[in-house]
């Protein structure tokens, strides 16, 4: 029997795209000139694994279990600027073994771009975005890898430009150090009240705080051209 053709990532992502707009099996199926049956199957293994990835075949056990990766991604989804030793100290009390090459194997390009897009366009929906919003990210290797860009192009993201040294121009720095400061105050005792709290102090962030930092972005632009480039009061 000849072997069915793989679907691309991009276009498993695409059925669930509509999908989650509101079009049918049948009318993305049409859209996209694929078997309704095809269509259906990749709903029900988003809707099951909330991913598109191919499952894992057998063969050789992986280094982190299934667990571990989901534990990895929700992570940096919280805080993309968690470094590799700080994911080993955490999966390392949660039980598994593992070095900063194998973290940095796991958390690649390919994760990065699942998280987007599994988060991006059901957040901007959830913010009620207006037509023409803009997509803000560092310029961490996986962001601007290949790949990640033409991810972004195909999706038809617009996408901030962002400079080389940039720490000044981001808001969301002063929002990770609220947080840090409010999680210490409640000295969590294992991995599971860390994240707990995390959730807790994140949701009791006034939403008066983000909208104050993103009032100051037009003084911190003009800060940074004052300065040369150099660091601000922010």
């Amino acid at each position: 029997m000849a072997k069915t053709k793989e679907l691309s990532k991009d276009t498993r992502n695409k059925i669930v795209d509509l999908h989650q707009v509101g079009k049918t099996e049948s009318a993305i199926g049409k859209q996209l000139g694929l078997k309704k049956s095809t269509v259906g199957a990749i709903i029900r293994k988003w809707k099951t694994y909330k991913t598109t990835d191919n499952l894992p075949r057998s063969g050789a056990p992986r280094k982190i279990s299934p667990r571990g990766v989901k534990m990895i991604t929700r992570t940096v989804s919280k805080n993309p600027r968690t470094t590799r030793g700080d994911l080993v100290n955490d999966l390392q009390r949660a039980g598994t073994k593992v070095t900063k090459p194998t973290i940095s194997n796991t958390l690649n390009g390919a994760m990065y771009r699942e998280i987007l897009s599994e988060n991006l366009l059901p957040s901007a929906r959830a913010l009620k975005m207006k037509r023409g919003w803009v997509f803000q990210h560092d310029n961490d290797p996986k962001h601007t890898a290949r790949a990640t860009k033409e991810w972004l192009r195909k999706k038809h993201f617009k996408v901030l430009e962002w400079p080389s040294q940039s720490p000044d121009l981001n808001p969301i720095e002063n929002l990770w150090r609220e947080l840090k400061v409010r999680v210490a105050q409640r000295q969590p005792q294992n991995i599971t009240a860390l994240e707990e709290i995390c959730m807790e102090e994140w949701a009791k962030i006034p939403a008066t705080v983000c909208e104050n930092l993103v009032k100051t972005y037009r003084k911190r632009l003009t800060s940074v051209i004052a300065n040369k480039g150099y660091i601000t009061k922010y």
